[in-house]
């Protein structure tokens, strides 16, 4: 009776309003050998299931962590302990997390309105005018090194503004920043935020930064898929995906991470438009990614690319859609390196570095593949806090530390792309 009425609300949540997590615990699942490892990877296929991999299976001894829905927890332990697959519980009931998390929200946003962008409240989760708002504040502030440029419109025709950190002169040689591309990842666009106001406050101030920034511009996309963000907060807290309608599915959006034209459609993304890595129909279907390669084509001196995710705490560079190195390989680990050791310096946060086939698994249709394809040689992806014990939920406490301690990586990796372009 209790399931089926939790099934019943979770219906009624979905026609009439937000989506409810009653009852959905997170699981972690640690392989202990390559069978495990394909028994771990046979659940991705259990549709009926409705399993929502938070960590997929990557290799033997990594966790994998995996949302599973209430009506599904019975029939999931139960093929777990007969298949001797051992694992914990990371979240006991996830609602109560994002309960939590919202309530946070709007005290917050009761407490103060930011009436400038040194009274905007960075430690705390914004929604999508808020940000827009404040975007607004920051080139106004700012009018001698902020702009704002408009890339293009997502799906459902909001602005994909780019804030574009300049001090004069035409064309100048780039780095891209971006945040928010799964829009589940609150941390990411939150860290996107505390940046903008890094830089503007920074320079001048700081020698490193200044000689970026007196050489090359600064271009950052706070929110790379607004409509999945502003689904995010007002229907489904994990949504993930654009929100384009997919012809001949009920199932809607396409993952932003695998519809770029690098080893598109190959392994390491699905064609079933209901999986949480649907490719899309063909490479740049989905116009907030369409948008970034037609800006990325037209500049043509774009030097740096990073792309930042979360979570699972790594630093990355290409290839993810193929086993064979970067030519550039050696000096991109070595940059990688020096980065996660300067995040490390501030609280001590350990990362994984490397090249995403070997760090976490192929996968094809990525960002950064395409953007060092593009001839950008210093193309990385971030993936924030934590290791999962929040996962998608990291407490807004942990906003600033962690928008912190990437900035330090951030600016390893910009100094180096400053020192080593022409």
């Amino acid at each position: 009776m209790m399931k089926r009425l939790l099934v019943l609300v979770a219906l009624f949540a979905a026609v009439f309003g937000k989506e409810t997590f009653e009852g959905h615990q997170v699981l972690r699942i640690v392989p202990k050998d390559e069978v495990q490892l394909t028994l771990i990877r046979d659940m991705e296929d259990m549709e009926m299931l409705q399993l929502d991999f938070w960590r997929e299976a990557t290799d033997i001894a990594t966790p994998v962590d995996v949302r599973v829905p209430f009506h599904s927890l019975q029939a999931a332990k139960a093929y777990l302990e007969s298949q001797d697959l051992q694992y914990s519980i990371m979240i006991q009931d996830l609602q109560v997390v994002l309960d939590e998390e919202e309530e946070q929200m709007q005290s917050a946003a009761r407490a103060t309105k930011a009436r400038n962008t040194d009274s905007f409240d960075y430690a705390n989760y914004h929604t999508l005018s808020e940000i827009y708002s404040f975007q607004d504040m920051l080139v106004a502030e700012n009018p001698n090194l902020v702009s704002k440029i408009v890339i293009g419109q997502s799906y459902e025709r909001r602005p994909l503004n780019v804030l574009k950190f300049s001090t004069g002169g035409n064309n100048r040689p780039a780095i891209w920043l971006d945040t928010g591309i799964h829009s589940r990842e609150w941390v990411t666009q939150a860290s996107g935020t505390w940046f903008a106001k890094k830089i503007v406050t920074d320079y001048g101030r700081d020698p490193a930064l200044t000689a970026i920034l007196d050489k090359m511009d600064i271009f950052l996309e706070i929110v790379t898929n607004p409509d999945g963000f502003h689904y995010t907060h007002t229907r489904n807290r994990m949504w993930r995906k654009t929100r384009k309608p997919n012809p001949g599915s009920s199932c809607v959006g396409v993952d932003p991470n695998r519809n770029w034209d690098a080893g598109f459609g190959g392994s390491g993304a699905s064609g079933q438009p209901c999986s949480e890595t649907y490719r899309g129909p063909r490479a740049h279907s989905e116009s907030e990614v369409k948008s970034i390669v037609d800006f990325v084509k037209s500049h043509g001196n774009i030097k740096g690319f990073v792309s930042i995710h979360s979570y699972s705490q790594m630093l990355l560079y290409p290839y993810g859609y193929t086993r064979t190195p970067v030519k550039d390989q050696r000096e991109l680990h070595s940059v990688a390196k020096t980065a996660v050791a300067e995040l490390a310096s501030l609280y001590g946060t350990r990362y994984r570095y490397g090249s995403i086939i070997n760090v976490i698994y192929q996968a094809s249709g990525g960002t950064i593949d395409w953007t060092y394809n593009q001839g950008i040689k210093y193309s990385f992806c971030f993936e924030l806090r934590d290791t999962g014990r929040y996962g998608f939920a990291l407490p807004a406490n942990q906003i600033i530390p962690t928008a912190q301690e990437t900035w330090l990586a951030l600016m390893a990796i910009m100094d180096h792309t400053n020192k080593n372009t022409k």
